[in-house]
């Protein structure tokens, strides 16, 4: 009885190191896969590689954009610029868009273009 307990408890140990695992590799790739650019962190923003944000991609939301990762969703408030995670059903608030991100990845035409005016 000891011993088949000790399998079981062995067993749920090694599905929840699996699970736990595979939740951050989704969540590392959710985080990389957003903004694909590296590079040109100083003004005039111009020395980047890599592609800029697809906003045709997102899903509309009532106040901007959202897009849709396996488990971290990124939030975009056309209102205002910020910039918010959503994890398993948690909101956070994160920041605002930096001038780099305005000039690169050009977050006011996107919301212009769904109809939103953008106060950022």
């Amino acid at each position: 009885m000891r011993k088949a307990l000790r399998v079981l408890t062995s067993l749920f140990a090694l599905i929840g190191v699996a699970l736990t695992a595979l939740l951050g590799i989704s969540l590392a790739m959710d985080i990389r896969a957003f903004d694909q650019t590296r590079g040109g962190y100083e003004p005039p923003y111009t020395n980047y590689t890599g592609v800029p944000i697809d906003w045709s991609q997102l899903d509309q939301t009532a106040t901007g954009m959202v897009g849709r990762g396996r488990v971290l969703d990124v939030s975009i408030d056309c209102r205002s610029g910020m910039i918010s995670f959503q994890l398993l059903g948690v909101q956070w608030p994160w920041r605002v868009f930096s001038p780099r991100a305005l000039v690169v990845h050009q977050p006011r035409s996107a919301c212009q273009a769904r109809g939103f005016n953008p106060a950022f």
